[in-house]
């Protein structure tokens, strides 16, 4: 079943999310006889088996399928981006609402562990690390955590020295 954004409750939905999630540049998507239309094209075949976006639209036999540009792939990327309109992995349509405040709070990065493909970051008064998928510079030596429900919760940033805590809306 397509849930529409306009019957989303507004709070926050990252728990739910199928990551990676593609932005659309409009919330005009209809959902037809299992078949999700955007702009007269296909965007996601709820007919076809599998359980991922990506199966669905390569086993569709429909021919005019709608191009998708762009991958998101976690939450920072997600918090950062600036369209409105998306659909996840999963096949699931929403709209983005910003309407919380989570806190930003710096804290030493304590310990760095490169690795093959990311890198693991060790940050003060923190009980477990957090991944960058990039080297991180020898002068960065503090790190932005957004906070949820008082918890550590995303690596928002990285810098060269510490910066005010203060907020984002999420």
């Amino acid at each position: 079943m397509i849930t529409p954004s306009e019957s989303l409750k507004r709070r926050m939905i990252y728990d739910k999310l199928k990551f990676p999630i593609y932005p659309l540049h409009t919330d005009d998507v209809i959902g037809v006889d299992g078949i999700l239309w955007i702009e007269n094209q296909v965007l996601d075949d709820r007919n076809m088996k599998g359980d991922t976006l990506g199966k669905r639209r390569l086993q569709s036999p429909m021919k005019s399928m709608y191009t998708i540009k762009y991958m998101i792939k976690d939450i920072p990327s997600y918090l950062n981006h600036q369209g409105n309109h998306y659909i996840d992995n999963s096949g699931y349509f929403f709209t983005k609402y910003k309407n919380h405040n989570l806190p930003l709070k710096y804290h030493k990065i304590t310990r760095v562990d490169k690795k093959i493909i990311a890198t693991v970051l060790w940050i003060k008064d923190c009980p477990f690390p957090f991944t960058l998928e990039r080297p991180l510079p020898k002068s960065y030596t503090w790190a932005g955590i957004l906070y949820r429900e008082g918890i550590p919760w995303v690596l928002y940033d990285v810098s060269e020295e510490k910066k005010k805590d203060t907020w984002r809306k999420v």
